[in-house]
């Protein structure tokens, strides 16, 4: 059995259901009510949990305006200055403790993904119950290490993490003694292509590192969560607005309600289907069988006469001998007057 963690009283392992994040990132615009309102609607969606970053603009970066500051690597947010970005993005701190609460009134599960020390040590004071990995904090290995040294589960995204790096920052993890890790595949491009998500690779995830594999998706719509569902993970995240058309920085690639209540339906769904590994018959498709084919006599056939492929035939229903045994009653001789209908027995065949 491969690890599991466990998020206040939830176990996530292969046999739980998904835990299902909306991330709120910077949705709510800068504006108290909605990142209320976002809590709220993905409550009444169904999730388990909420995410929240935390950091501001100079805990994620420096205030520069040369070259090197400027976002050009054909993502939504190209010519825009990082620094102005995140200024813009950035949840207020003061904020997230009341978030929180509503949130945990609202039933969900809230935490973050901090963005260095200062904001790992606001979030223990807030008590969170696990931490995630940003996709692009992955290869922060000290931030790391200063995270999964609080005890807490660990969710992170492989974003832009190669094989390695992916095995350095478990390392990280398991170094202060911290094993319960979750692994989320991502691709770091907003929105993702379908062509690059590789969802092949989270059950990969799992059996190579022995982890809960998930799924932290930046993709337009709700099919690539729910087929990696299909494929395994345990974990979804996805980011969520109240309407696109608001705008801001993460509007694109997030879902709308409706459409977050469509993506934990149809997983709830899938979880239903997948089931387990048998080929026992349920007792409906025991009762199916009677649909099934089997041998009926087709004709009207006298005493003494031959059993032909005129008169014996597999058909529907399954009431008859098993088709197997077609070969065996060609060519013998019926023991009785038999009329048209007549489910096939054994005991109707002269031996």
């Amino acid at each position: 059995m491969r690890s599991s963690i466990k998020v206040n009283d939830i176990v996530i392992d292969d046999n739980s259901p998904v835990f299902i994040v909306a991330e709120i990132s910077a949705n709510h615009n800068g504006n108290f009510d909605n990142a209320v309102k976002l809590i709220k609607e993905a409550a009444k969606a169904g999730v388990d949990a909420i995410k929240l970053q935390t950091y501001t603009a100079d805990t994620i970066t420096i205030d520069c305006d040369n070259q090197y500051f400027q976002i050009k690597q054909g993502t939504l947010w190209d010519g825009r200055n990082l620094h102005d970005l995140y200024k813009e993005a950035y949840t207020p701190w003061d904020w997230q403790p009341k978030l929180k609460k509503i949130a945990e009134e609202e039933g969900l599960i809230c935490f973050s993904s901090p963005f260095d020390k200062t904001a790992v040590d606001f979030l223990e004071d807030m008590n969170v119950p696990v931490y995630k990995v940003a996709s692009f904090e992955i290869t922060d290995i000290q931030l790391i290490e200063y995270m999964a040294s609080k005890g807490k589960p660990m969710i992170l995204a492989t974003g832009i993490a190669t094989l390695s790096e992916i095995q350095e920052a478990i390392d990280a993890c398991k170094r202060v003694g911290n094993n319960q890790i979750a692994i989320l595949k991502c691709t770091s491009a907003y929105p993702a292509p379908l062509e690059d998500m590789n969802l092949k690779t989270i059950p990969n995830i799992a059996e190579t590192f022995n982890v809960v594999s998930g799924l932290s998706d930046h993709t337009i719509g709700i099919s690539v969560p729910i087929a990696a569902v299909a494929l395994g993970a345990k974990i979804i995240e996805k980011h969520f607005t109240l309407c696109r058309a608001d705008g801001g920085p993460d509007a694109a690639f997030s879902l709308e309600p409706d459409e977050l209540k469509a993506m934990v339906k149809s997983i709830r769904e899938i979880e239903k289907a997948l089931g387990t590994i048998t080929y026992d018959l349920t007792d409906k498709m025991k009762n199916s069988r009677a649909f099934s084919r089997s041998l009926f006599v087709v004709k009207d056939i006298k005493k003494g006469e031959i059993f032909s492929e005129s008169n014996v035939r597999s058909i529907r229903p399954g009431y008859g001998m098993h088709t197997r045994y077609y070969n065996d009653i060609i060519g013998k001789m019926a023991k009785i007057n038999i009329s048209k209908g007549t489910p096939m027995e054994w005991k109707l065949i002269d031996n």
